[in-house]
This record gives structure tokens, sequence and C-alpha cells, in this order.
């Protein structure tokens, strides 16, 4: 059967709408790629940019010279990816466990899981706390605080009490023990749920920026985002502190390095984001919709 036509004019309308939304969630990207390809000497002028005004790659050299920026590019990946598997294997490890009936004080275990969603220890004792593992100006300090969150592990667990216990009573029956059953079985099943939180967490890591304010007094240590951060704030003194040659210092201007930091900044999860994509909504709505 054909639409009718208030179903042409709605499914029009749909597209329409959809197509002006995506545009306008892709122009402020888009005009900052413009703004950071521009030739300085056009900036100026303003307004909107659909195509370069000039084309000039010295905002990018002038970047990538960035000593700070080079720096946190290396804290920020270490921090990623450290904190990406530490946070997902053990967010793994307990959503699995909580997810056992036969687990003894399972209702405790999961009230202080969901205690730490409610409230938390508060800024001076988590910072007190650090200082006194010696974990300030360290990567652990970067990493530990936020490996785990109370919500990945409820959505994980979700996820758990959706496989079949037969496939667990079968593999018991074969010999197996419960670590076997878990690294064997479980995690391979749940790819879709492992990539999804992975995700999660990989996003969170490379965009904090407060465990450098809070934990860092050394800018050797500081993530990528807080050297953004004090690039953007402060451009005139970034561009003249943190190793960019007097000879790029002419060729660019505040804009261009503001746009070219936050475009270098964003590859590495628009790099990684397409290939995780089908796991991220298959997890996503595996892990909490069904349960």
């Amino acid at each position: 059967m054909g639409m009718t036509t208030g179903e042409k004019i709605f499914s029009f309308a749909n597209y329409l709408f959809f197509i002006v939304l995506m545009l306008i969630m892709i122009y402020p990207f888009w005009y900052m790629l413009m703004g950071s390809l521009s030739d300085p000497l056009f900036i100026a002028t303003g307004g909107f940019f659909l195509t370069p005004a000039g084309f000039s790659l010295s905002a990018y050299q002038a970047v990538l010279s960035n000593v700070s920026i080079l720096t946190g590019f290396k804290v920020s990946i270490i921090s990623t990816i450290g904190g990406t598997v530490i946070g997902t294997f053990f967010t793994a490890t307990t959503a699995y466990a909580l997810s056992k009936t036969r687990l003894r004080g399972r209702m405790f275990f999961s009230f202080v899981v969901l205690f730490t969603m409610l409230f938390s220890g508060g800024l001076v004792p988590t910072y007190l706390l650090i200082k006194e593992l010696g974990m300030i100006n360290t990567y652990w300090a970067l990493i530990l605080p936020a490996a785990m969150g109370a919500w990945n592990i409820f959505v994980m667990q979700s996820f758990f009490r959706n496989i079949p216990d037969e496939l667990e009573e079968a593999a018991k029956i074969d010999g197996a023990n419960d670590l076997t059953i878990f690294f064997r079985i479980v995690l391979p099943l749940s790819k879709a749920v492992l990539a999804t939180i992975g995700l999660f967490i990989a996003v969170w890591y490379w965009n904090d920026f407060f465990s450098s304010v809070l934990y860092m007094t050394q800018k050797e240590m500081w993530q990528l985002q807080m050297v953004l951060k004090d690039l953007i704030s402060n451009t005139s003194n970034a561009i003249a502190q943190a190793g960019i040659s007097i000879s790029y210092q002419s060729e660019v201007n505040e804009f261009t390095i503001k746009m070219a930091s936050i475009i270098v900044s964003s590859i590495p999860i628009l790099l990684v984001y397409p290939f995780l994509q089908k796991h991220f909504v298959k997890g996503a709505l595996i892990g909490s919709v069904k349960g």
C-alpha cells in the first residue's frame, strides 16, 4: 500500500527536521576545521566559513611543534588506554559477580555500588587519599579514581543476566571453573557490551582535564585537555611559552591556534568511534533495555 498524503507530509517533515538538525550539529566542527585551515590574514574579517579563507597549514605546524601539546597527547594516550583496559576489566568482573544470585552478600555489594552513584567522599577527602597513597604527579592518579562507575557496572550486569545459565552448567559438567567460564565463555559472548562500556570509559578519560587540575603540579603530567584549556584561555602566553617557534608566531593568530588545537585533540576519538559504532548501538540496547 502507498503512503497517504498525510504520511508523505510527515515523512518529508521528518527527513527535513533531521537533516537540519544534522547540519546544525556538524557546522560547529566544520567551522573549526575551516577556521584552522584559513590564512590568518583573512581571519580578522570573521563571518561564516564554508571553505577556508585562503589556505594555510601554519596553525597545525605550530600546534604540532608545541612541546606541551605533544606531551599532553602522550599523557592522555597512556591514561586513556590504561584506564580503559583496567576500567573495562574490573567493571566486567564486578558486574559478572553481582549478576549471580548464588553470590553471598550480593544485595549488600549491590547496595555499596549503588551508594557510590548517589554519594561520594568529597573533593578534599579524595585528594587527601590520593596524596597519602603517593600518587600525586603519577599516571595512577589519572587512572584509578575513575576506573569504575556504578552505571557501567549495572549496564554490564544487566547484560550478563541474559546469558543462559545452561551454558555455564554445561561448562561445569566438562570441568570448567568460574574463571574459565568467565574468560572463555562469557567474555567472548560479551563483545558488544564490552565495546560499549570501553568506549564510554575511553571518551571519559580522553575528555578528562579535572584530574590534572587536582593531582598534577607538574605541567609535564598534564593531560591533553588541560593543555588545550590553558591554550584556549591564555593563547598569547601559551604561544610564547609552549615551545612554538618565532617563525610560526608570525604566521598564526590566536583564533587559528585554538581551532587547530581543538581539531587535533578530537581526531583520536573520531578515528576510533566508527569501528565501535555497531557494537556501541547493540551493546547499549542489550545492556540497558533488556533485563
